[in-house]
Order: structure tokens, then sequence, then C-alpha cells
């Protein structure tokens, strides 16, 4: 269970778990005044333990108020772990998202050691936008979902140009958008990108620069492409992913995220009800070869 800390800026810090695949997140850490914001919690106890102790380490004074990015277990189990009262922020839809979903995630992956999670929803929540103050640092979320999910957050240090991500940017790692929109996310990208960060902190993988931006975008053009290439040719999604020739992607981390994302712009093309996620998470074991993606959690 290894982590790396980052500082991006002064008392701005990039909590990094290597290699960045399912269920292994990052979170950030941003001091001022007496205490910390957090942003992002991990998705099992003991590591989430690990980054409380970490803040604790880093912090000014007792202050704590988290930011959840989005309504994944992978990004928001821990939240649990920090103090009974601490301010947890989100978009307002998802504190009903995650409540609804539950420990779904764990499901997936039984074997893993989750700890005993108990789901602790956000208690503050917007719509748009909102500052928060971090001693005389500002920080500001702003909702650009739908993306990868239908309502994701990101975390804007103005005057830092520091930009936490979420799951709306993946470094080195296969973008994902099953629960939101690619269309959608490529519209964020394009918004992130108006904001000019100098340093971008993904959800899963290595810190980045501005372009890693151009990276997540790159992909999911490919994407939309095979996407109507296989529309026009009558291939499933899975069909189409086993016939694609990864190219230039060919080294991201969970490839057979292709298969989801290709259901995602599918439906995006030509409209209609989607299927459901558990029948589609059950193709990216066919196409793994039969093999559960494996959760490093």
């Amino acid at each position: 269970m290894t982590a790396a800390v980052h500082e991006v800026a002064e008392g701005v810090y990039a909590y990094e778990q290597p290699p960045g695949g399912w269920c292994v997140s990052n979170a950030g850490i941003v001091v001022g005044g007496d205490g910390a914001l957090v942003v992002d919690t991990l998705s099992t106890i003991p590591r989430a333990r690990q980054l409380a102790e970490t803040v604790d380490k880093l912090a000014a004074g007792p202050g704590r108020t988290l930011v959840n990015t989005h309504f994944h277990g992978d990004h928001a189990f821990g939240n649990q772990v920090f103090p009974p009262g601490t301010p947890i922020i989100a978009h307002e839809d998802m504190r009903t998202a995650m409540v609804s979903t539950g420990l779904a995630l764990t499901g997936l992956w039984p074997r893993t050691d989750w700890g005993e999670i108990e789901v602790t929803p956000p208690n503050v929540t917007f719509r748009d936008r909102l500052t928060v103050h971090v001693g005389e640092r500002r920080a500001e979320l702003l909702c650009v979902g739908p993306a990868h999910t239908g309502h994701d957050v990101v975390v804007w240090l103005p005057e830092e140009r520091v930009l936490f991500a979420g799951d709306i940017v993946m470094s080195g790692v296969t973008p994902f958008v099953l629960f939101g929109s690619v269309a959608g996310t490529l519209a964020a990208l394009d918004r992130l990108a108006e904001l000019e960060p100098e340093v971008v902190v993904g959800g899963h993988g290595p810190v980045a620069g501005p372009e890693v931006l151009d990276a997540n975008r790159a992909y999911l053009q490919w994407v939309q492409h095979l996407a109507a290439e296989a529309a026009d040719s009558g291939l499933t999604p899975l069909q189409a992913a086993r016939e694609a020739d990864l190219g230039a992607f060919a080294d991201l981390l969970d490839a057979e995220r292709l298969v989801a994302n290709l259901h995602r712009a599918h439906e995006e093309l030509l409209g209609g009800p989607g299927r459901d996620a558990m029948e589609i998470f059950a193709e990216l074991v066919v196409y793994n070869g039969g093999r559960l993606p494996t959760c490093l959690a």
C-alpha cells in the first residue's frame, strides 16, 4: 500500500497512488489557515486511514473539509475515517447517487480488503459552483459534468493554477465513461483547458501537465470514430473493441474499458436506452480473456 506525496505548489499536495488502475485513485491535500481541504478519500479503510495520517502531518491545524469529485466508492468510501461533523462537499446529485449505489463496488471485487465501510454521504451540496476558502487560499469547486459521471466536480486553485480533475482526467490510464458521457467528457476537457492549468492531478495515474487533457481528448475522439465505424458495419461494441488496433493507446492501463466506452459512444450516436452496467462489465471480462480486471486496492 504505497503512495507518493508530491508538493505541486506551496502547501498543495497530490496524493498519488501508483499504478493508478482499478480502485487505486489519487487524492489532493490543500493546506491553509487552521487545517486542510482534502480532495477525495480513496477506496478502502486502510488506504483512507493512511491518507488521513498524511493530512495530519501536513495540515496547519485540526480543521478538515472534504470534497468528493463524484460518487464512485474508490473516491468516497474513505469519508468515514475523518472526524464526525467534518464538512463533506459534493454536487447535490452525487449525494443521491452515493446513497443509492451503496457498497456496489465491493461486490465486484469481494476479496479486496475494503474494511468495514459505512457509506458516509456529503453533508454540504451545491449545483454549479462553490468557493471554499482554505485560509487565504481560494479553491473553486466547479461542476463540469456529465462527463465521467452525470455530476463531476473539479477543484481549481486559480492562484496556483493547479487542477484536481477527478476521473474526468486519467493519466496513463484508459478513460472510463460508462456512467457518464463521451461527448460530455470532451466538452468538460475543453472547459478545463480554458482554465489554463499548469498542474493537473487526475483521478488515477501520475501527476501531469496540461498535455494530459489533450491525451484524454485524443482517446475519446478515437472512441467516437470507432463507434461510428462499428455502427456502419453492424458491429456490437464488444466486437468493435476486439477488432480495434489500440495503436497509440496500447500502453494505457485497463484497456478493457474500451468496451464500456464504445457502449456509451454507440448510445450517444444512435440513441435508445442504455444497457445495464453489470451486463457491460461482463463484456469487459470477456474482452479481458475471461478474467476479471485486477483491483489493486
